[in-house]
């Protein structure tokens, strides 16, 4: 798919505007609204497959889910960035949305790019480069081929998912949710 290419410090206002919050009970309406105040033709120019390269601190300021959504839904395959905002990360994920962190530098606006989540390798055909980034832990590219956590979780009716060390990938707003087989309570198991 096609890069486009934006700085650093986009924030959820530079993906979807508050002014635009009203529209967030139509994501299709709200997705032709992507980027506009940094992009205004973006929506219009942006195609299934394409992707969004950012630099440092991506996804920054307010917990949006709205913001990786429209990105998905206006049809982006992934996100590439130097830095990612930590809780717009999370919502990428749970919504189905990867976010690849890497350098992006040597990515250029237009260019035409092949990625490979389970490889962990990024082609730039246009300027015959190749990138790394550190491949996602299984249990996320699982929740990725589903298209986001709700999904995963309506097909395999549970979330019991923890790292090898024990600690629970649950939010603690889930603990009473899913069944567990240890009395361990995920939200005493977080970690930040």
């Amino acid at each position: 798919g096609k890069a486009f290419k934006f700085g650093d410090s986009i924030s959820t206002d530079h993906i979807i505007p508050g002014r635009l919050l009203h529209l967030r009970s139509n994501l299709p309406e709200l997705a032709k609204h992507v980027f506009e105040d940094i992009d205004p033709a973006f929506a219009e120019r942006v195609a299934s497959g394409d992707f969004v390269v950012g630099g440092k601190n991506f996804g920054l300021g307010s917990s949006r889910e709205h913001a990786p959504l429209v990105i998905k839904i206006s049809g982006v395959s992934a996100v590439l960035v130097k830095s990612v905002a930590r809780i717009f990360f999370r919502n990428a994920i749970n919504v189905g949305l990867p976010v690849l962190i890497c350098d992006t530098d040597m990515i250029d606006d237009g260019d035409k790019l092949e990625v490979n989540l389970k490889t962990g390798e990024i082609s730039d055909l246009t300027n015959k480069v190749q990138l790394r980034f550190s491949k996602m832990p299984e249990v996320m590219l699982r929740i990725l081929n589903e298209g986001g956590l709700i999904p995963y979780i309506k097909k395999y009716k549970n979330f019991d998912v923890r790292l090898m060390n024990g600690t629970y990938l649950l939010p603690s707003i889930s603990a009473g949710i899913f069944k567990r087989k240890s009395g361990n309570s995920p939200s005493s198991c977080l970690r930040d």
